[in-house]
């Protein structure tokens, strides 16, 4: 690398799909300006996942890697949550970061490091070099909007109680800018197993000389402005993957799309760590049976939690989830459906003309994903801010359906008939097109020349430039 170049550093947090979303973000940077070169140092808790070293060896020429050492699990608390470890990870790998920045700001021009939300630990270690920090925030403004406030929420008088698993607000939160946020939608950031880490984010973030937003000025102007007004928020997005690493395995899926009635198919899938309860699963695919639809559907194996944490080191212990389906389901349903084993290439899938939806877990990317070509969704968030992302999709900008769920926190079959016809041949889904479509050709201008994220990233590197190390 030439000393002279141009660089920033960027730390991921542990997990695949989370260093995916900040290649993207350095692709990006590097494509408007080819002078500059990324490197990541990369946190993990243990060695790289192959569907990792996939990505990192077919990275550009100006986008480099160093994978920290390893930490050994056991020095982490045993049953901690992924959020929790994702961010102990990146804390117990502070000194062997701190060696890798004192070597790459004697070799680049380091002009910035780039943290991960849950990486926000690393800015003290970029202080200790008088190294501007900024934060990559891979979610909506509307849940920084809610990140940033969390400190304060006891202060506001609205809160009743607050216990594992539960909120009670004597009325929705109303922060500047934003949609009217109620319980249920901020349940799964307020948890008490997850108060403590949650908090240590949001005091962090303050610390950031500022924060990059994958989100855009037209998707939510009154959220941006408001927190324009109060931090310093780069609204860069959208930021998303452009193509997905099809092996022959995954082909099969887009050729069996290739033979279906345009617009015909729900796409269902759940991210690269969320997981359905048996039950749920049962439940989900009679009532796809029930539509009448045609579906192409992700499966994976059921947990009784909403997210697995092995994700974020690449574990696998089951490799046929199709054995979990209810008797029968794949025969009876062989000329409506396609069931795929744990991952499909999701970009190609959205795209395909015969895909007319996306029942979706609502982790931000797959939103945006979404978004960008143009598809409805049914919202079906699991865990983290995805029931706020489902608010925003749902309340906000009304290109969502949300099923109900019973007493037990299960959608039933009848539900999701319900909804997927809605979506599929409604009046409602058809109008949710059209937003959505609306949204489509919005992202792709803020990322024209003259967009309004393209512009947020000129006055982005302009800054970086003009530090002085």
């Amino acid at each position: 690398m030439e000393k002279k170049s141009p660089s920033i550093a960027m730390v991921p947090c542990p997990g695949t799909s989370h260093l995916i979303t900040q290649i993207e973000f350095a692709k990006r940077l590097v494509h408007l300006h080819p002078d500059f070169h990324v490197t990541f140092l990369i946190p993990t808790l243990g060695p790289p996942s192959p569907s990792m070293n996939t990505i990192l060896q077919t990275l550009p020429p100006s986008i480099h890697f160093t994978i920290l050492p390893h930490i050994n699990p056991k020095d982490l608390p045993p049953n901690a949550d992924p959020a929790a470890l994702m961010l102990l990870t990146v804390t117990h790998s502070l000194p062997s970061l701190s060696q890798a920045l004192a070597s790459l700001i004697s070799q680049t021009h380091l002009l910035a490091l780039v943290v991960h939300t849950f990486s926000v630990d690393a800015i003290e270690v970029a202080k200790q070099f008088n190294l501007p920090a900024y934060v990559y925030h891979t979610s909506c403004a509307t849940v920084l909007a809610f990140t940033l406030h969390y400190p304060k929420l006891d202060d506001d008088g609205i809160v009743v109680s607050k216990k594992f698993g539960e909120l009670e607000l004597k009325e929705p939160l109303k922060l500047p800018g934003c949609i009217p946020l109620h319980a249920h939608d901020l349940s799964d950031l307020v948890r008490s197993d997850f108060h403590e880490t949650f908090l240590h984010v949001c005091t962090r973030l303050y610390t950031a000389d500022g924060i990059l937003m994958n989100s855009f000025v037209d998707l939510e102007p009154e959220p941006i402005r408001a927190l324009q007004n109060v931090a310093s928020v780069y609204p860069v997005g959208p930021i998303v993957q452009t193509k997905s690493n099809i092996s022959s395995n995954s082909s099969e899926c887009l050729t069996w799309l290739d033979n279906q009635p345009r617009n015909s198919v729900l796409y269902i899938a759940f991210g690269s760590g969320g997981t359905l309860s048996q039950e749920q699963i049962n439940e989900l695919a009679y009532g796809l049976e029930m539509s009448g639809h045609k579906f192409l559907w992700v499966v994976r194996v059921p947990n009784d939690g909403a997210a697995n944490s092995s994700y974020l080191n690449g574990a696998q212990k089951d490799n046929n989830p199709l054995v979990h389906l209810p008797k029968g389901f794949m025969d009876r349903t062989k000329d409506q459906g396609f069931v795929v084993r744990s991952w499909a290439p999701q970009i190609e899938v959205l795209r395909h003309e015969s895909t007319r939806g996306f029942l979706t877990h609502c982790g931000w990317s797959s939103t945006l994903e979404s978004m960008m070509s143009g598809k409805p969704t049914i919202v079906w968030p699991l865990f983290a801010e995805q029931r706020l992302n489902a608010a925003l999709l749902n309340d906000g900008l009304k290109v969502a359906l949300r099923p109900k769920m019973n007493e037990k926190g299960i959608v039933e079959r009848e539900e999701v008939s319900r909804v997927v016809k809605c979506l599929m041949e409604g009046d409602e889904g058809k109008e949710m097109g059209r937003r959505m479509e609306v949204f489509k050709n919005a992202a792709i201008k803020a990322r024209s020349e003259d967009g309004s994220s393209t512009s947020t990233f000129e006055s982005l590197v302009t800054k970086w430039k003009n530090f002085k190390i």
